[in-house]
């Protein structure tokens, strides 16, 4: 299933309101724990799947990446990323993550940030990538946690005074399509188990290099007291894999 609920002009004014769409990257609380987890970029060929705005395209490029290109599906999206990029080594192009077509060893880097939990065949697309990418090159991916997407509610477990008692986990091995809410609207989101990110890639050929669930640091602590509850369940899960 293709998703592109970032042409609907509501959804995408609400996504563009969003702290890490007008602040990048370094607003997007999993930043720093993904770029560590990234190789040396300098004169590399960087695909970015899901790409959005563009920021890790841009990021790649001033890391000194000899190019970049930038997949995305919404005509949204790709606007604002070209609108902001002013770098003829940065290529974007419309297209499903699903249709990707690229040769082998066309890349030496695939990054994908927060897309792939909706796609439905994570399996085909790691054998697409390991193709695509050249012998040693490296594919790091951040998803919504499993913890996360098991349940579609996607939500805290409140008590009678409206207190977070715990967060709710279940159906976890009951793997597949759950409709859940973001920014006020239905969006279709792809749950499976971290054994199965993990075995996709291994069955595919990678070796998995890390694997992190991120928390927050305690400099986002001491300034936002309310993530507090942030350390209390995984959001995102990261894997590096080189091939």
């Amino acid at each position: 299933m293709k998703q592109n609920k970032y042409d609907d002009s509501e959804f995408f004014a609400k996504y563009s309101q969003m702290s890490r769409s007008i602040g990048g990257l370094n607003a997007a609380g999993e930043w720093q724990e993904l770029r560590a987890m990234l190789p040396e970029l300098r004169d590399k060929k960087v695909l970015d799947l899901g790409c959005g705005f563009g920021w890790h395209c841009l990021y790649a490029r001033e890391q000194h990446a000899r190019s970049v290109v930038g997949v995305d599906l919404s005509v949204n999206m790709l606007e604002r990323a070209r609108a902001m990029t002013n770098d003829p080594k940065i290529e974007y192009r419309r297209l499903a993550i699903e249709d990707i077509d690229f040769n082998a060893g066309e890349f030496d880097v695939v990054i994908s940030s927060l897309a792939l939990h909706y796609m439905e065949r994570f399996d085909i697309l790691c054998q697409k990538i390991y193709h695509y990418l050249t012998p040693g090159g490296t594919f790091v991916l951040s998803v919504e946690h499993p913890v996360f997407t098991a349940l579609a509610s996607q939500d805290w477990y409140y008590g009678p005074l409206g207190d977070r008692l715990h967060w709710p986990v279940d159906d976890y091995h009951l793997e597949g399509s759950r409709q859940a809410r973001f920014l006020d609207n239905d969006v279709v989101k792809y749950h499976r188990t971290v054994a199965t990110y993990m075995n996709a890639l291994i069955e595919s050929g990678f070796r998995i290099t890390k694997v992190s669930e991120p928390q927050p640091t305690q400099e986002m602590l001491d300034n936002n007291p309310d993530m507090r509850d942030e350390t209390r369940r995984p959001i995102f899960l990261m894997i590096a894999a080189v091939k």
